[in-house]
């Protein structure tokens, strides 16, 4: 969907092993511009979230497009690389 050279990491409670619960929080990297990331950013949550059985998913994007936030920034601090 995204090409060669995507970057995805989890982020937020699930990398916490003593933490329950929780949705699944992934930063997707990419190096190219998305022209549509709202939609790209549904599809994806929507396919993973079906591959895990109706368990909630929320994406973040990071593309050269898109303005980067703090949150960008705590997901590659803390996150786990996948």
């Amino acid at each position: 969907m995204l090409g060669e050279g995507v970057q995805v990491t989890l982020f937020g409670s699930r990398v916490d092993d003593a933490a329950k619960g929780g949705d699944v929080d992934l930063m997707i990297e990419v190096s190219q511009a998305l022209p549509e990331p709202a939609l790209v950013s549904a599809r994806i949550a929507s396919r993973v979230s079906r591959a895990m059985h109706g368990r909630k998913v929320d994406v973040l994007l990071k593309a050269p497009n898109l303005l980067e936030q703090p949150i960008h920034r705590i997901a590659a601090q803390h996150g786990v690389a996948l």
